[in-house]
């Protein structure tokens, strides 16, 4: 699975300096937690993707395993015998956790590791085994379709989950997605092209779940920083909505088309066809841009999108590397972070460790994808870098922020 290029920083596994280690896992509450993703909804793809098609044929569930010797038992929940890029997938998730609790220094987590085999049956099994075995926590499922197998255990049990789904219809009371969510997209790149000026916004988006999402979040976005002045949906066909957008454009100081590297060079196609001079407006568009297609497309030259500072997965990918021998997946850092989370607030925040209170903390955390917190209806918020599109890639032109606003 393709990551960010370029750079190949030096790291060394468990023998990061203490330097090193700080800067990777953070100390405090307050101050962000945990340490330094192009996005992600299209890496999560097929296997974790709710927006995306059937789940994988569930394979034999593999025997239990639980890693670390500390106190602090923390259930992890992952597709690890599903078919498929589910199982492969998971399978970077665990060496990806495994990697967390050996760079933290003496966490005091034991995780729980076991197989949901990629349904919801399995997920509820799982979870079930996890909490009679003492699990405070439980981080999983993959799968959206899972989430509420597994919550209905949690909230029996009065446990909170974190999920790696990025379907934020399944958050809710004590069920946090730790993921890449379109929301946290469309709000950084419109605010961004707001504070360079832009007013009027048109917007092209693919008729399903996904874009579904993304034009609640982004008609909301441009309504409170300027205005809306043509919006359409495609499906297979784009050359009549393209059409309806081009006759626009000349109101219009930015454009959105929020899809996956191969449909956003179709409907940047289109709109050229339909007599669109795509120079002559400035582009946005979501994490899901951070492809290859996408560099290549003379159209896209200098289109914003916004998605997680690359830096922070290259370095965390040298470290893989280094570690397991092979390239991890795009959402390994999100068990990474997930389990240098808890480690953290098992050191640092006693009996209150996996409070509701002390996961909404409003300041928030940093992980490898950089700045992120819950909300109190589960779903999180990110700080995400702007990237400019060029033929030798992503190019950030606004890094992440520092701390989140009041």
């Amino acid at each position: 699975m393709k990551g960010p290029h370029n750079r190949n920083p030096n790291s060394s596994g468990s023998s990061l300096s203490g330097a090193t280690r700080r800067s990777a896992i953070g100390l405090l509450l307050g101050a962000p937690l945990l340490g330094a993703c192009a996005s992600m909804q299209q890496s999560l793809g097929q296997f974790s993707s709710p927006f995306g098609g059937a789940e994988p044929p569930a394979g034999p569930q593999q025997e239990p395993t639980a890693v670390g010797s500390g106190q602090v038992r923390v259930g992890l929940i992952l597709p690890l015998s599903a078919a498929g890029n589910a199982g492969v997938a998971a399978q970077s998730m665990k060496s990806a956790a495994e990697m967390a609790l050996a760079e933290f220094q003496n966490p005091n987590i034991q995780l729980l590791i076991k197989d949901d085999s990629g349904s919801p049956q399995g997920a509820n099994a799982a979870a079930q085994q996890a909490v009679s075995e003492g699990a405070e926590i439980i981080l999983g499922p993959l799968f959206a379709a899972s989430v509420p197998a597994v919550a209905q255990v949690a909230r029996a049990r009065g446990i909170s989950v974190i999920a790696f789904s990025t379907d934020s219809s399944v958050a809710g009371r004590g069920v946090y997605l730790l993921s890449f969510l379109p929301e946290s997209d469309v709000n950084r790149i419109v605010d961004y092209a707001a504070g360079t000026g832009k007013r009027s916004f048109a917007a092209l988006v693919p008729d399903n779940a996904y874009g579904n999402v993304v034009e609640a979040a982004f008609k909301q976005a441009a309504g409170r920083r300027g205005r809306v002045i043509a919006f359409e949906k495609y499906s297979g066909d784009r050359a009549t909505p393209a059409r309806a957008v081009a006759q626009m454009l000349g109101s219009a100081d930015a454009l959105m088309i929020a899809d996956d590297g191969d449909s956003v060079v179709a409907t940047a196609d289109a709109l050229t066809a339909a007599g669109s001079n795509l120079r002559n407006i400035q582009m946005l568009g979501t994490g899901l841009w951070d492809n290859p297609r996408v560099f290549a497309s003379q159209s896209l030259q200098g289109g914003l999108y916004a998605a997680p500072d690359p830096s922070g997965f290259r370095a965390f990918s040298g470290r893989y590397r280094t570690r397991f021998g092979q390239e991890p997946v795009r959402t390994a850092t999100l068990a990474y972070d997930a389990v240098a989370l808890m480690a953290a607030l098992a050191r640092t925040q006693g009996p209150n460790r996996f409070a509701p209170e002390t996961l909404t903390n409003p300041s928030g955390f940093a992980g490898i994808d950089g700045l992120f917190r819950f909300r109190s209806d589960g779903t999180n918020e990110r700080g995400l870098a702007v990237m400019k599109v060029t033929t030798g890639g992503g190019v950030p032109v606004a890094g992440s922020p520092k701390s989140f606003g009041a």
